[in-house]
């Protein structure tokens, strides 16, 4: 576990977005190669803020995928197919013809994986003229205002996660749940690993803080039934998701944002009907919560 000590920033300004987490940073040029002061400050902003974005950036997908290598190696979606030119991005496009939007329930990134997502960059290319936001949720703050009791259950159990059977898409694998949506395309995970068993309560490795890790891809608890496991899995989910836990983030094109999934869950708003939408993803790799 890292040290984080708190210092002022001397090289990007950092205004919250919320009272719970979210904060939006400006100053720095991110199609350009940044000084390792710059990204020292970035880092310490988002351990501190959880979500961070930055607005008027002019960004290729080959200058988001610079900026993204900078904090790790670069996951490929198991299920999803990325841009023919550049597989490390990928491309969240909803158009009018689209009844169904990707990301359009509380989650957080390849939970599924044996090592999930550390972070997740998403960049607005089109967005519609309203709508099409996305919220955020601190999985700090969820844990932290249980009860003692509970949280000391919680911290004894461990979770089943898997990345098809969607909690929130009734039970569809995902090429059921996409079907007839022709903008984006679903692809077979091959030997990818899209079960695993991790913490309900994973230990940040940089923060040393303790965060609910719930969300869609977690279906039920080890050595319990799903009949079992629903009713606390429902109160989880509800109580990590209550407003006063999250921050909600209207795009613009242009606009990136940076999250940090070891502590957060992310929902994509699906209400821009008649509109179009296309984001530019880049997820970086993590490691087995603990």
């Amino acid at each position: 576990m890292l040290e984080i000590v708190n210092r002022p920033y001397r090289h990007i300004e950092v205004n919250r977005i919320a009272g719970s987490l979210g904060a939006e940073i400006e100053g720095p040029d991110l199609s350009q190669p940044l000084p390792d002061a710059v990204l020292g400050e970035i880092r310490q902003a988002l351990l501190e803020n959880q979500v961070i974005f930055f607005r008027g950036q002019k960004l290729t997908p080959a200058t988001q995928l610079a900026f993204a290598r900078r904090w790790g190696e670069i996951h490929l979606h198991p299920y999803m197919a990325g841009m023919d030119e550049f597989p490390e991005v990928l491309e969240i496009r909803k158009t009018p013809a689209d009844k169904k939007n990707f990301g359009g329930s509380w989650h957080s990134d390849q939970a599924f994986t044996a090592k999930p997502a550390m972070g997740t960059m998403l960049f607005g290319v089109e967005i519609p003229s309203a709508g099409g936001d996305t919220l955020w949720t601190n999985l700090y703050l969820a844990y932290e205002s249980l009860s003692p009791g509970m949280r000391r259950m919680l911290d004894g159990l461990q979770g089943v996660y898997r990345g098809d059977n969607f909690s929130d898409h009734d039970g569809k694998t995902r090429k059921e749940f996409y079907k007839g949506k022709t903008s984006m395309k679903v692809v077979d995970p091959g030997q990818t690993q899209t079960v695993s068993v991790h913490p309900v309560v994973r230990t940040h490795p940089e923060t040393g803080r303790k965060a609910l890790f719930v969300g869609g891809h977690l279906h039920y608890f080890e050595d319990m039934t799903q009949a079992e496991s629903k009713p606390l899995l429902d109160f989880l989910m509800q109580h990590a998701t209550r407003p006063e836990f999250t921050c909600r983030f209207r795009w613009q094109s242009g606009a990136l944002a940076f999250w940090d999934n070891r502590c957060t869950m992310h929902f994509a708003i699906n209400d821009y009907p008649a509109e179009t939408r296309v984001m530019h993803r880049v997820t970086i790799c993590g490691d087995a919560p603990f």
